[in-house]
């Protein structure tokens, strides 16, 4: 089927920020719990997952909102402080920019779906300037309503709001939670972006992995090349 559409994942594929984020999780453990999260945890229960799922996790029950919030808003801060202080981090993706002006000339529905919360997506906007390419109204983010990755919830927002079918939409994710959640919203092409394609352990739940943008085939987006 024709592709029509594409939703971006953003942390870890728009922007490669995981060291900061593993960082800024395990300082912030140490606050909730006494103790750094392990290497294992950090896989099995931070990539991917929302800021409530991780916190529930770290304390060992389930927070009340007023609590959710106040820990992820002083964690995702913390974040911040730490990409401020990192400045030759803060760039998009390589081929990111190129990939935006074309989706944009040929007029490709397209918005980020991601499990940062507001505070960051309006962070983001403004170190980016997102605004020149994205309509950021329609970007989905973590507003403590819609299940974390990967569950499929935060993908079939995005398709309602772009008005599209999951079939004849691209993916683009970097995390196995994420890609999970894509695969369980039924989505016609999943690219994973790795630093090391070749290595990459879940190849076969994707459509194909690239290393940045400037690998992608742009005839896997748009038909008419």
């Amino acid at each position: 089927m024709e592709i029509k559409g594409i939703i971006f994942d953003f942390n870890g594929t728009l922007f490669n920020d995981s060291v900061l984020h593993e960082q800024a999780w395990r300082d912030y453990s140490k606050i909730l719990r006494g103790t750094s999260f392990s290497d294992e945890e950090m896989h099995k229960y931070m990539f991917g997952r929302s800021n409530e799922e991780i916190i529930t996790y770290a304390i060992g029950r389930k927070p009340t909102h007023e609590e959710c919030l106040k820990w992820a808003n002083e964690k995702e801060a913390y974040y911040r402080e730490l990409v401020l202080k990192n400045p030759s981090c803060i760039h998009l993706t390589e081929g990111a920019e190129k990939l935006f002006d074309f989706i944009c000339e040929k007029n490709i529905p397209h918005t980020i779906a991601t499990g940062s919360e507001k505070t960051n997506v309006d962070f983001f906007v403004e170190i980016f300037n997102l605004d020149k390419w994205f309509d950021v109204d329609k970007i989905i983010y973590d507003d403590y309503t819609i299940p974390g990755k990967p569950n499929p919830a935060i993908y079939l927002k995005a398709l309602t709001i772009l008005d599209l079918k999951p079939e004849e939409t691209v993916v683009f994710e970097d995390s196995y939670s994420g890609i999970t959640a894509a695969n369980n919203a039924k989505i016609g092409k999943i690219i994973a972006i790795n630093d090391n394609p070749d290595s990459f352990q879940h190849k076969d739940k994707v459509f194909s992995v690239i290393k940045d943008f400037n690998e992608l085939d742009y005839r896997l987006i748009y038909n008419n090349i």
